[in-house]
């Protein structure tokens, strides 16, 4: 007797079964069986056949005999698990899961039901636990299986609610120890119990070009530290002077980012080119601008009293950066970490502010501030008027002078090799 073509048998299956035949479909799949018990396709399909008649052991059977097979698949187990859903058997429910979470740790499914057993036994920790994961892996909504919407929606809820409920315990345990330490700089502390509580969002340095490692991320340092910016916050009226008549001529003004039409533009797309958010530069890729230099002598000469980074062809940078009204400048990181960004505020309407990380700050005319700026930020203003700040770059605080020395012959040896690199972007 001539033996079944299998590949052809599981052809007409899968053809009855996309035609609703689903009787014909098991026929054809228990012919392969009978020819090759351990048809894998054939034996998930055939126990799918058994659970729809209503025979779950049967389907049970079939679908561990399936799952002996160590395919790199937990189909089987899920299906056994369902099975033992249906039954109410928790204790084998449970088995089956793990058994399923072993083949794949990170499958969807697995997950969200593990979650969904622990919630109906009440075991709050295990269930949040498992939803976690489980939204930790599902994909954007608009690429889920329609019907496991609902339930990663579902997972996402009870972990939200979980977390307000962890966080609002927390903070009662912990109101005690704040009042023991009153009085004290907890900043650091408060933040990290944030992040741990999902509050917050952790910010690293992430500089896009060059990456010194050891100088921790700060998103604002201490303005103590700095006391050579007092010169300068002193002189703001003088350098708002200079600004307005610059203004007035309307004259050197470029946009801030100008990526050429062969660049990706990424979140820049809105604002590559645009008069929105524009630039006066004063210095540009580590050389004075003479036409912006000549018409602001006097800020040249505070700027002067800043430790500006050497880094030839790259820095030292200092521009007047105008944001016009109702213009966003979209989260982004910057290029090195060496440098930390200055901003003196000179022009700021109401509505204006600006994030680093996770704190948020309004300018305040002739106060100052330096931060990291490789680590994320972004500025808004939502006024009807323009907002007018001077950035210019500094020494990373925390460098020494040999290293400071070292960067500096590190940028000419590269410009040597490569030519000058066009800058750093302010």
């Amino acid at each position: 007797m001539a033996v079944p073509d299998l590949n052809a048998l599981e052809a007409q299956a899968l053809l009855a079964e996309r035609q609703g035949q689903r009787a014909a479909a098991a026929q054809f799949w228990a012919e392969i069986l009978a020819v090759d018990p351990r048809h894998y396709r054939a034996l998930m399909a055939h126990g799918q056949h058994e659970a729809l008649r209503g025979d779950l052991e049967a389907a049970r059977l079939t679908f561990l005999r399936a799952a002996e097979l160590n395919q790199p698949d937990p189909t089987p187990w899920i299906q056994v698990a369902q099975i033992h859903r249906r039954r109410q058997e928790d204790a084998l429910e449970e088995d089956a899961l793990f058994q399923a979470l072993k083949v794949d740790a990170s499958d969807l499914l697995a997950l969200l039901m593990r979650g969904q057993l622990y919630e109906k036994q009440g075991k709050t920790h295990q269930a949040a636990k498992a939803f976690g994961a489980a939204a930790v892996v599902a994909p954007p909504r608009d690429r889920l299986r329609p019907d496991l919407r609902p339930l990663v929606a579902h997972a996402a809820a009870y972990g939200e609610r979980y977390a307000k409920t962890m966080a609002a315990f927390v903070d009662e345990r912990l109101d005690a120890a704040y009042r023991d330490c009153a009085g004290e700089d907890l900043e650091r502390v408060r933040l990290s119990i944030d992040i741990m509580l999902g509050r917050k969002r952790r910010f690293d340095a992430k500089p896009a070009q060059f990456y010194v490692p050891g100088l921790l991320p700060v998103e604002f340092f201490p303005r103590a530290e700095f006391p050579w910016l007092d010169a300068i916050e002193a002189g703001t009226d003088t350098i708002r002077s200079e600004f307005l008549e610059v203004l007035k001529a309307d004259d050197g003004f470029t946009p801030y980012m100008t990526y050429s039409a062969d660049q990706p533009l990424n979140q820049w797309v809105e604002l590559n080119n645009s008069p929105r958010w524009s630039a006066y530069h004063l210095i540009k890729d580590g050389q004075p601008v003479p036409a912006g230099a000549a018409k602001c002598p006097e800020t040249m000469r505070l700027l002067a009293g800043a430790p500006q980074p050497d880094q030839p062809g790259r820095t030292p940078v200092a521009l007047f950066s105008l944001l016009k009204p109702r213009t966003r400048i979209p989260p982004h990181n910057g290029v090195s970490n060496a440098r930390m960004l200055v901003h003196l505020p000179l022009i700021i309407p109401e509505a204006c502010s600006f994030r680093v990380g996770n704190q948020t700050r309004e300018w305040v005319p002739g106060h100052a501030w330096v931060f990291d700026d490789t680590i994320e930020h972004e500025a808004w203003n939502n006024s009807d008027k323009l907002r007018v700040i001077l950035i210019f770059d500094i020494w990373h605080p925390r460098l020494s002078a040999a290293e400071r020395a070292m960067i500096t012959a590190m940028s000419g040896a590269l410009n040597e090799f490569a030519g000058p690199p066009g800058g750093y972007a302010g």
